[in-house]
């Protein structure tokens, strides 16, 4: 009888210690500060937040949500400039707000974020590519600052697409 309980009790501590340790939340505040250093519109947070989307499970404790719909209803990559990237840290940074009630409050750096992450993909071409990637990504930066968390309807999109082909062509003039 002896034996057996001790041999439950051995085997209780053996699942036990095989079990996952329970997470240990991060606070409003580490949340917060981490959603800030991750959606701004610099090169070292973009890089800051590609390195943590890549490691994911390191910021488990923070229960981001890093799900995405890439660009919604718009291409994801318009005439072959690829915004997935970019479009991914925008969702990343709205749905992260919206999770902890602060998106109106921070929405507008992160609409910024992605204008800058756009121009960094654009900023690898050169003459008219570079012209037609820098228009792209203005009007996709104009949609979301008017439209961000909005149901877009796709007669919107092509009212600011355009407004933007023509403000291209103004600046070019």
């Amino acid at each position: 009888m002896v034996r057996r309980a001790l041999t439950a009790a051995a085997l209780s501590s053996v699942a036990f210690l095989a079990a996952p340790l329970p997470a240990h939340a991060a606070t409003l505040e580490q949340r917060l500060a981490a959603l800030s250093s991750f959606t701004q519109p610099t090169a070292s947070s973009a890089a800051g937040w590609r390195s943590a989307w890549q490691n994911q499970q390191a910021w488990a404790d923070y229960a981001f949500d890093w799900s995405t719909d890439l660009c919604s209803s718009s291409p994801d990559q318009p005439l072959g400039f690829d915004f997935r990237m970019p479009c991914r840290r925008h969702d990343f940074g709205y749905r992260n707000y919206k999770a902890v009630s602060r998106f109106p409050a921070n929405k507008e750096h992160v609409d910024d974020a992605f204008y800058f992450d756009m121009r960094q993909v654009c900023a690898g071409y050169s003459g008219v590519g570079k012209s037609t990637c820098d228009g792209i990504a203005w009007t996709y930066y104009q949609a979301v600052k008017q439209f961000g968390a909005l149901n877009v309807t796709q007669a919107q999109l092509e009212r600011i697409r355009r407004a933007s082909e023509r403000a291209v062509l103004d600046a070019q003039s």
